[in-house]
């Protein structure tokens, strides 16, 4: 009976892990690619307009700016902040 509880806590624990939001889509990079073969924002992963034109020469697609576009950087790096000005211990 022990088992079976702990399994049943297991498989609960797992699937909450599994349904914790995503980070956002589309956000780390400037322009996005967009037609048949990419719906919505699904193809933002070009760094320049000219690399993004060049993938889409020849065919029925569009680049664009991505709205969602976060800003340089890596999005997951730590941005720690800085002491207020006269903290003792200032590095």
């Amino acid at each position: 009976m022990r088992s079976i509880i702990l399994a049943l806590l297991a498989a609960a624990g797992l699937a909450t892990t599994a349904t914790a939001p995503a980070e956002a889509v589309g956000t780390r990079y400037p322009v996005c690619i967009q037609g048949d073969e990419y719906p919505g924002l699904s193809g933002c992963y070009f760094s320049s307009f000219p690399q993004c034109q060049a993938t889409a020469s020849g065919r029925f697609l569009t680049c664009i700016a991505n709205p969602f576009y976060a800003g340089g950087g890596d999005p997951g790096a730590y941005r720690g902040r800085r002491p207020p000005p006269g903290y003792p211990y200032s590095y």
